[in-house]
């Protein structure tokens, strides 16, 4: 089968595959090509898988069906904001163990559902690549063939060789991944063995050449230039010609932020949208909060109108940031996450309406319960690590995570606010015609990693909710003030971490080294989920309660130096006043 396909807008794409079974009774080979439409091309962009069904399987030919099918169906209703690395290996490694789980019903598992598996994911102006077994997937880039997969075999002997590696062989698989670029006349080819077995790369990028030319029935060709090479396996191909790409992120979508103007400033009494302003909530540079009455709603219930600062009216990438944030919390659905408002209506001005929810910051309960008992900490913090672990499994960081941003409904239950810094992977992996707003979050909250050359990751926001909970156990922070003022590497590295035993001697050694790995300044060395943190705070780790049996020496070198000068020095202050009092 061949088909030629066209995008007409952001990209152009030419597309052609064809598959056959050849010499063989049964075609055990698998392909697929979506080219979405709307926002899926945006967030998802366009797909093409290859299978080839292992021959030595019973189940090679409903193997290749379900990893095609079942990638491509699945791959499209992943979350928007995960990013095509995220969304693929997920998906991927459901497939495994799905195939996995049904070759269980033979006596070898190598001979149940197993297949090769290549697919290569166009995203604005990036290629991303999923690749296991011996399918294989080439670019052809002006006048060079370039492989960008290595085969998952090993040779035997002469005529003779196995695959090393294939999904359903193994309970786990270990995918090959790649990301680069992707340039405007690029050519991709995918193929099964059947055909790069018995046709030379140079045949391949002759072929590949006149496809971007405008010649029509190149997978064709190939496939009768095996079978007269004498290919005795299933053949299979598919041809990508990238011929236009989105410039730069689709500059129209960027020229869209501008349609709604911003709001004038508004004052107590006055009316937007059907929205009654009754008071100012909080304003700064950047963004003012109001709380409104919605008079349209028969309840008249009480929301929080988010609007943007007149300052930034042209600037697009602070506009971008401000419309990123109601698409954030539109995606993230957790009772301990502030949510957008159920509004659904008409606006004439660029503003976000949110749910409204009474209480105290954390912040002002920390001020007011400087000897909170450890379980009620624990229980807060295990409801903020439920709202985070929220936003990570959706592939985003919240990135200001701290006190004035959660707020305690009823005094009790706690809700992450305020997603003016977030970062989501899907969104981050779309070119933009400008440069992105990259806003830092408080400095006394914020991992090293976001005032250094390093990338922040889930561990970033592990690492601020360690400080956190350290500050509601304390009334301190576990680096001092001076961490405030680090900027590069080598400032960070002067700091020492401070027992929070030293503060509060109601706290458990195990539990303070719980707290010194979540804000380790390493990123490696912290947990690697905000989940495991909360397990430790709540169940004394083995490895933590053996160190509240060890010598202060051995569990805190700096500490135990620190009091004994402390100790040396008023020893010695007392032998002075001893000595100028004439020893009596």
């Amino acid at each position: 089968m061949n088909k030629v396909q066209h995008l007409d807008s952001q990209y152009l794409i030419h597309a052609e595959q064809g598959t056959e079974a050849g010499v063989k009774a049964v075609n055990e080979d698998c392909i697929g090509l979506r080219l979405p439409e709307d926002s899926a091309l945006t967030f998802k962009g366009i797909a093409s898988v290859i299978a080839d069904g292992v021959s030595a399987a019973e189940k090679g030919k409903e193997a290749a069906e379900c990893a095609v099918k079942g990638f491509l169906s699945d791959y499209y209703s992943c979350p928007d904001s995960w990013s095509v690395k995220t969304a693929g290996q997920k998906v991927l490694t459901s497939l495994n163990r799905w195939l996995y789980g049904q070759g269980q019903h033979f006596a070898n598992i190598q001979k149940g559902y197993v297949c090769t598996f290549s697919s290569l994911i166009i995203k604005s102006r990036s290629a991303f690549i999923f690749h296991v077994g011996d399918s294989r997937i080439v670019r052809l880039r002006g006048n060079t063939l370039e492989p960008l997969t290595t085969d998952h075999s090993v040779q035997v002997n002469a005529t003779t060789c196995y695959l090393s590696r294939a999904l359903g062989m193994d309970l786990n698989v270990d995918i090959d991944y790649r990301h680069l670029d992707v340039e405007e006349g690029d050519v991709f080819f995918l193929s099964t063995d059947g055909i790069h077995d018995f046709v030379s790369s140079r045949e391949v990028a002759e072929a590949l050449r006149r496809y971007r030319s405008g010649e029509r029935g190149v997978c064709d060709e190939l496939i009768h230039l095996a079978l007269a090479n004498n290919s005795k396996d299933n053949l299979s191909c598919q041809i990508l010609h990238v011929e236009r790409l989105p410039e730069s992120g689709d500059v129209q979508a960027y020229k869209k932020l501008t349609e709604l103007p911003f709001p004038p400033p508004l004052e107590v009494g006055q009316k937007l949208d059907g929205y009654l302003v009754e008071k100012q909530i909080h304003a700064s540079n950047r963004s003012q909060l109001y709380l409104v009455k919605d008079l349209e709603d028969k309840n008249q219930q009480r929301l929080v109108m988010k609007t943007p600062s007149v300052n930034y009216v042209d600037d697009l990438a602070y506009i971008e940031r401000f419309v990123l944030e109601s698409w954030v919390a539109q995606r993230i659905d957790n009772p301990h996450v502030l949510k957008p408002a159920n509004v659904n209506r008409p606006r004439h001005f660029l503003y976000g309406v949110l749910d409204y929810i009474e209480g105290p910051t954390l912040e002002k309960w920390i001020e007011e319960n400087k000897n909170a008992d450890i379980p009620v900490v624990v229980d807060i913090a295990e409801q903020i690590m439920r709202g985070l672990r929220a936003f990570h499994r959706r592939d985003t960081l919240h990135q200001d995570l701290k006190p004035g941003n959660i707020i305690l409904e009823g005094g009790e239950k706690a809700i992450v606010v305020d997603f003016g810094s977030c970062f989501a992977a899907g969104i981050d992996e779309i070119a933009a015609p400008i440069q992105r707003d990259k806003i830092l979050g408080t400095a006394s909250y914020s991992a090293p990693e976001h005032h250094t050359l390093q990338r922040p990751d889930a561990r970033s926001d592990l690492f601020s909710l360690g400080v956190i909970v350290y500050e509601m156990l304390t009334g301190c922070r576990p680096y001092g003030e001076k961490y405030d003022d680090c900027t590069q590497l080598r400032d960070f590295h002067k700091l020492n971490y401070l027992p929070a035993y030293y503060f509060n001697p109601l706290v458990p050694v195990w539990m303070d080294a719980a707290l010194q790995k979540a804000v380790n300044l390493n990123p490696a060395m912290r947990y690697n989920d905000v989940s495991e943190f909360i397990y430790d705070l709540k169940t004394p780790n083995a490895t933590f309660v053996a160190l509240s049996t060890a010598p202060l020496l051995e569990r805190n070198p700096l500490l135990f130096w620190k009091l004994t000068s402390l100790s040396l020095a008023a020893l010695l202050v007392l032998t002075w006043i001893y000595i100028m009092s004439g020893g009596s």
